[in-house]
């Protein structure tokens, strides 16, 4: 039978060492053109007329339906997920979930700090307040972050900036706080310290990648520098059980592993 398995064992160490890997033709093109005709008309914005576009960034509600399930649900993309999670411990995706559309501006777009991305909230959590929303050590609600870049990506199409190896130091953050985790703000108090001097880099490519993170990785949008607009998707891939970092078995899937290395260096 041909092997079906979307990443190497190269490309799982790596994910487990810099938090990260990308997909090239994680789905078709054609997916992708539609779907960016689609969003050019909820944006009001023409896309043939520069002058219409006035904000940096428009951001799209989430969006569901044939063309973006079939996106975020190739054969390609599940394997991975069966690779860096564990079969059976993942959700399929229903849709894509919000668009940040970032259009070539001289603006700072007022979203381009460094962060991770959090997914729940405490009953004394304040709901209407963003930085409230918290993350842990086991990642609770959320086993990937996603970048599905649905246009072109160059280095001036105000491309994702990754920290490299930070999910890391975010798991050595995370680990005091146990289950009840710490807010975004507490998380970015100090300026991800102990990333700065990691190296960076950047999630460019063509229509169709896909860069699969760990849930802890920690990154950055940017402003368009370039001529084009750039439409991309960042959903989470859901558990369908929790992470688990002390396992009888020690059946550890990558995401588990990458924490569990942390904490021990």
């Amino acid at each position: 039978m041909p092997d079906t398995t979307a990443l190497t064992a190269a490309q799982i160490d790596q994910f487990i060492t810099d938090g990260f890997v990308r997909i090239d033709n994680a789905f078709p093109r054609e997916l992708a053109e539609k779907a960016v005709d689609f969003l050019w008309k909820q944006t009001g914005c023409d896309p043939d007329d520069p002058s219409t576009w006035t904000k940096p960034v428009i951001r799209l509600g989430g969006y569901g339906g044939p063309i973006f399930d079939a996106a975020c649900n190739t054969p390609v993309l599940h394997s991975a997920f069966d690779q860096l999670v564990s079969p059976g411990r993942w959700q399929a995706r229903h849709g894509l979930g919000t668009f940040p559309i970032r259009f070539p501006h001289p603006d700072d777009p007022g979203d381009a700090g460094w962060h991770i991305d959090v997914t729940y909230k405490l009953p004394e959590d304040d709901p209407s307040d963003i930085f409230s929303t918290r993350a842990n050590i086991r990642s609770r609600d959320r086993v990937l972050l996603m970048l599905f870049l649905f246009s072109d990506v160059g280095e001036d199409d105000a491309p994702t900036r990754i920290s490299i190896g930070s999910h890391q130091d975010v798991a050595r953050t995370l680990a005091p706080a146990g289950e009840r985790g710490m807010t975004l703000r507490e998380i970015c108090a100090d300026g991800f310290a102990a990333s700065v001097d990691r190296p960076r880099t950047l999630a460019t490519g063509a229509a169709g990648t896909v860069y699969l993170c760990h849930p802890f990785l920690v990154h950055a949008a940017d402003r368009n520098r370039g001529q084009r607009v750039k439409f991309m998707a960042q959903p989470p891939l859901a558990p369908a059980e929790q992470l688990n970092l002390d396992r009888p078995d020690g059946d550890y899937s990558p995401v588990e592993t990458a924490i569990r290395a942390a904490l021990d260096s």
